[in-house]
């Protein structure tokens, strides 16, 4: 027999590579999706469940609505949920809701004309789609659009679908709401019906569930008449089936208890980790970085060595939290389930279109403190939809008048920030006749929260910095106080890295040891998301930041990165980083490390820092900004990039003014002209913005 020269032996590697690919489907290298979400805990393992064609499965589950969404934190798909329910409730609607990443839509224009879509769309960062909504947004904005029958010739491929649409959107940023306003103006361009008015959203308003309210009913009026649907009264009518399991122990080793999916139920946690699958991090170092008492910031980093997670500076890292043991115990509490909290259950879904949120089987407590924003501000919707269950008549109808009265809930509700288990608790009584399927609907599934990542890739590859104030917010003219719940966490755990006896500084009996005791040794379950915020790629260009408080996190790793390339050698522009906090001897965070990147980079380093606390007058970033206008004008004109960093509402819109202002003033332009050179520094990305409301 001839023996195989290397040429042969290459060609049957790569055959026998593609073979291994078709037969797997990528099984091996995928990115993992979310593992429980068509299992047979929900009742979608039919074929139908793993169609990627949206009709066809509309069509085998028999629904006539669908609603499509696209949520980067989890809102948007709460929203579509809703919109869902009471299509149904009050419409008799066939609803389902859809994930925008798991279909094809090349056949949308064979949507049936006695169907309906709905669209809610999230706005992520500046103007940018969701993750799971991309591909989708570069397919129906693509100027070759194409689909399966008709192709766009006619102008009006999507002449047969009616459609309506709501925004969630942010209007701190500059492109306001741009998903739902490009995605309707692209649908309308190919002919889809849009009835009634897109609505739109305002979290930098804080009126993101007022503007949802007010903008349904007169959407449902609108598509009851085109669609010729008549109103019923609304029942309450569950997605989910959830059935006690008495024969089971919550010991059992197939009961999960707060794991995440399978891999971590057996302890064969494994990659790709992502917005499914977290990686159970080490904590390597947590301290303490204000000098105030009053108040605490974390510094913390995670080691990722053992994990296939890679980071660039300007990243973000996502942080799992779990709710704290006392509202996790007041929330049982308020329904009588306090007892039956380690009976093991099992949720499955309805229908086959619906997701259950968790794997089951599982635990009452494991299902509220591991899975359910229990801690989110309740909803005037959730309030209205809870009268039903009242203990008794008198509290039922007042539970209806705060529900229906916009001005009586902010007095009642939101002006105390309430949470669902505290709104319930302030009537006095037991709330024993809500079935646990309508908290699993109504409250939002418990998501990671994003931090902007404090360190350089370049400096610490296989190590990720966090910095993070601590949330203990009181409500005004109340004695309630929020705590947030994932920092007090973190809190927690630095008191636990540091030998507390008991690491529970504010008596919230965080599980810091996990599900089974899978996160001992201080561990803390995190992934990583990519972002555009970004240093320019050539270091030698100059950079302008501007973060006060915590808002300095992502220009600490920018600073870092630039002392280590500048250590290797390499030509590092001006770096000018303009930090302010309170006091300089309570919170001016990193400063010894401020002056030994300073030493680093030499003069190509400058920090600009602002107390507003120390003085007689109070001095904000945005004043030292307008104190360095002609340095940072020239900068500009050299096409240094410049970076903001921190609260979007306030900050970041007065320094947008202030360089609108220098920009105008140093060129001897109009501040019409200098909104339009930041406008375009912005599309240029030479203007990036990392901000929260």
């Amino acid at each position: 027999m001839a023996q195989l020269d290397t040429l042969d032996i290459i060609v049957l590697v790569a055959l026998l590579l593609g073979t291994v690919a078709y037969f797997t489907k990528g099984t091996y290298w995928a990115v993992q999706k979310d593992p429980y979400a068509t299992s047979l805990a929900n009742g979608s393992a039919s074929k139908a469940g793993k169609s990627r064609n949206i009709l066809e499965k509309m069509q085998e589950t028999g629904k006539n609505c669908v609603v499509f969404y696209g949520s980067q934190t989890g809102t948007a798909e709460d929203y579509a949920s809703r919109i869902a329910k009471e299509g149904s409730s009050r419409f008799g609607l066939k609803t389902m809701t859809a994930d925008l990443e798991e279909y094809d839509y090349e056949n949308l224009d064979q949507f049936p004309d006695d169907c309906l879509a709905v669209f809610v769309l999230a706005t992520y960062g500046e103007g940018e789609p969701t993750d799971n909504a991309v591909e989708f947004y570069e397919f129906i904005g693509g100027e070759d659009v194409s689909f399966s029958e008709k192709g766009g010739a006619d102008g009006e491929p999507l002449g047969s679908m009616k459609y309506v649409a709501f925004g969630l959107g942010n209007n701190t940023y500059e492109h306001y709401n741009s998903m739902v306003r490009n995605v309707t103006k692209y649908l309308d361009r190919l002919g889809a019906k849009r009835i009634g008015e897109a609505g739109e959203g305002d979290d930098g308003a804080g009126t993101m569930e007022e503007d949802f309210l007010a903008w349904k009913e007169p959407m449902w009026t609108a598509l009851a008449d085109a669609m010729n649907l008549e109103e019923r009264e609304a029942i309450y009518e569950p997605v989910f089936e959830v059935t006690e399991k008495p024969e089971m122990s919550a010991e059992d080793d197939t009961v999960y208890l707060g794991e995440p999916n399978k891999n971590h139920l057996e302890g064969a946690s494994k990659g790709p980790y992502n917005a499914h699958n977290p990686y159970i991090a080490p904590i390597t170092e947590s301290t303490e970085i204000f000098q105030d008492k009053e108040r605490n910031c974390l510094h913390l980093e995670v080691d990722i060595s053992e994990s296939n997670l890679s980071y660039t500076t300007g990243d973000h890292i996502a942080v799992w939290p779990t709710n704290s043991g006392r509202e996790v115990d007041r929330f049982l509490r308020i329904i009588n389930m306090q007892d039956k909290k380690d009976t093991v259950i099992t949720v499955k879904g309805l229908d086959a279109t619906a997701k259950v949120p968790f794997p089951s089987p599982t635990t009452y407590e494991a299902a509220v403190r591991y899975h359910m924003e229990i801690g989110a501000p309740v909803s005037r919707q959730m309030v209205d939809s809870l009268a039903q269950f009242a203990p008794n008549e008198d509290i039922k109808n007042e539970m209806s008048r705060i529900g229906k009265d916009k001005d009586l809930f902010a007095e009642k509700v939101s002006s105390k920030r309430f949470n669902i288990a505290q709104f319930l608790e302030s009537f006095g009584q037991k709330w024993d006749k809500i079935p646990f399927s309508f908290f699993i609907e109504g409250i939002h599934k418990l998501q990671p929260r994003y931090y902007s990542i404090s360190s350089s890739s370049l400096a610490q590859k296989k190590k990720i910095a966090i910095t993070a104030v601590v949330t203990s917010e009181a409500s005004e003219g109340s004695d309630h106080v929020v705590k947030g719940v994932t920092t007090n966490y973190l809190l927690a755990l630095k008191e636990k890295q540091h030998g507390a006896a008991n690491p529970d500084p504010h008596g919230l009996e965080y599980a810091l040891t996990g599900p089974r005791n899978k996160y001992d040794g201080i561990h803390v379950p995190v992934h990583v998301r990519h972002s555009n915020f970004k240093l320019p790629s050539d270091p030698a260009k100059p950079i302008i930041m501007v973060g006060p408080g915590s808002g300095v996190a992502p220009f600490r790793g920018f600073v870092q990165e630039r002392a280590e390339q500048k250590k290797k050698g390499e030509n590092v522009g001006k770096t000018i980083l303009f930090f302010g906090c309170r006091k300089e001897k309570e919170d001016f965070i990193y400063r010894e490390q401020w002056e030994q990147w300073g030493e680093d980079l030499g003069d190509s380093f400058e920090l600009i820092t602002a107390f507003s606390r120390d003085g007689v007058n109070k001095v904000y970033v945005q004043h030292r900004l307008k104190e360095k206008a002609e340095e940072v004008n020239k900068l500009l004109e050299q096409k240094a990039y410049f970076y903001v960093c921190g609260d979007a509402a306030n900050m970041a819109r007065d320094v947008s003014d202030v360089l609108c202002g220098i920009i105008s003033e140093k060129r001897g332009v109009s501040k019409q002209k200098g909104e339009e050179i930041v406008k375009g520094m912005r599309a240029a990305n030479q203007y990036q913005e990392d901000v929260w409301s």
